[in-house]
């Protein structure tokens, strides 16, 4: 299958066994290389966990680059990892992907022809870095409040990195009490006038001590992934150096703020690793849902239960059937559109452009479909398999790390209302047609309208609604073809 999903994202089909021997490959080398995860398991130090990691950067098939040069190679390897999730939980996976899509990634999206280079000694080095853009106050509105502050200096040349109070700490900050480096999102500040969120890349730590100003704080335990250092993050009147600033796109020239691509925000490039990271977290939760089958699957299968003509296997008992054929369907609708996803933002990233609206559109659909659709398949599973569902090693007991993939780089029910919010917007400039989506459209918008300031919570159900719908239409899409919207 998954050379299957490889051809499928081939740019031509001359390079169709090129790129099928390529996967082979990569997939038997990153096998050897974290062959010892699930034997090592989830219950140790998360400075064991980093150690393991840098390691792998080190030493492993995959490079920090290629999220850009080789898409395929990120998306499968993501893939390959989550495989062992039923049996070590979401530390480490979460861990790599900091690594390879916040942290490295936003360099190589943002960061100019320099800072890319230095990639490839922050792999030869195997150092470790962190994203810091979740802040206390924001939440689950991550990227929406960006309060901590960068003020550049005219005399000093420098920018001064501030928290100006307790709601801008950076929060959830996988692998900040272990990364050697950070890309902490800041709003610029030049002559006075906020210039909105931009990334700099900075040393965190050096000799394994925090640089002056900084402090970090362990978020706490969890009840699942402790091999994950999570930390909170304050930074007090921290200098960074010019060339700190992620500036592919817009930075300073002399002592002025310069847009160096028109229509381009930093922003919006910062959310590009969001999309990346909402594709392969909705992958990792299929994985997690077939293993967690396979596995209970294979048990039922060899346990034998009484019947008034001797004895079945466990997996004969008709509702337990049942629900294996209906995972396999749900399961397989939602893996067609990840499919698809991958393909079209694979195409993106090889090509450095910016993924459209409707793509943008469908990876939030992926992530809300794959991981709710995960959620409700392992739950009915572990009520229909009695006391076996209580046992360790079976994989249910890591059934949290699908809850930490539904908050994971953009909250289910924010991403909802995103869809809501963008559809009644679309409706509004053409509002013609009939059927229930557009009928869901004129009943929210006519609510809005005559609602006052809490109309859109008021109508909350209203609007989950309307996103269900448009969910349904693009999952329709991805399984049979375009449907229509109105």
């Amino acid at each position: 299958r998954s050379q299957e999903l490889v051809a499928v994202r081939s740019p031509s089909a001359s390079r169709l066994h090129i790129v099928v021997a390529m996967s082979a490959e990569f997939q038997a080398a990153f096998r050897e290389h974290t062959a010892d995860i699930p034997v090592v398991g989830s219950g140790i130090h998360y400075t064991v966990s980093a150690d393991r990691l840098r390691k792998l950067v080190r030493e492993g098939p995959l490079n920090l680059t290629d999220l850009r040069d080789a898409p395929e190679k990120f998306f499968m390897a993501h893939r390959l990892l989550s495989e062992y999730a039923t049996k070590v939980g979401p530390g480490f996976g979460i861990r790599f992907t900091v690594q390879m899509n916040l942290f490295a990634g936003t360099i190589l999206g943002l960061g100019n022809s320099k800072q890319v280079a230095a990639l490839k000694d922050i792999q030869a080095r195997g150092e470790l870095g962190c994203f810091c853009l979740t802040e206390k106050l924001a939440g689950v509105n991550s990227g929406l409040v960006v309060n901590t502050t960068a003020v550049w200096d005219e005399g000093r040349q420098m920018f001064l990195i501030d928290c100006p109070d307790a709601g801008a700490h950076k929060n959830w900050i996988s692998q900040g009490l272990t990364a050697d480096l950070a890309v902490v999102v800041a709003n610029l500040i030049v002559k006075g006038k906020p210039r909105g969120p931009h990334a700099f890349i900075m040393q965190l730590r050096r000799d394994g001590k925090l640089v002056e100003g900084v402090t970090a704080e362990d978020m706490g335990d969890k009840t699942i992934g402790n091999d994950l250092d999570n930390a909170r993050i304050s930074f007090n009147k921290v200098w960074l150096p010019k060339e700190s600033i992620l500036d592919r796109y817009a930075g300073i020239d002399g002592n002025d703020y310069v847009q160096r691509q028109a229509g381009i925000s930093n922003m919006d490039m910062i959310g590009q690793r969001l999309y990346t990271g909402r594709t392969v977290i909705a992958a990792s939760t299929l994985v997690f849902a077939r293993t967690l089958y396979k596995t209970a699957r294979d048990y039922a299968d060899s346990k034998r239960c009484w019947s008034p003509q001797g004895s079945m296997p466990l997996s004969d008992i008709p509702q337990l059937s049942h629900l294996y054929k209906l995972a396999d369907q749900e399961l397989s609708k939602v893996e067609a559109l990840s499919a698809v996803v991958e393909k079209r933002l694979g195409e993106c990233l090889r090509n450095e452009t910016i993924p459209d609206s409707k793509l943008v559109e469908t990876v939030a659909v992926l992530k809300v479909k794959a991981i709710e659709t995960s959620i409700d398949l392992c739950f009915k599973l572990k009520q229909e398999l009695g006391s076996y569902a209580l046992m360790g090693g079976t994989g249910f007991e890591k059934m949290d790390y699908l809850q930490c993939c539904k908050f994971a780089e953009g909250d289910s029910r924010i991403l909802m209302q995103k869809m809501a919010r963008d559809r009644l917007q679309a409706f509004s400039k053409n509002p013609s047609g009939s059927g229930k989506e557009a009928e869901a459209c004129m009943n929210l918008g006519k609510n809005l309208k005559s609602g006052g300031k809490t109309a859109w919570n008021d109508n909350f159900e209203l609007v989950y609604g309307l996103a269900e719908m448009v969910m349904d239409r693009v999952m329709t899409e991805a399984n049979t073809g375009p449907q229509a919207r109105l």
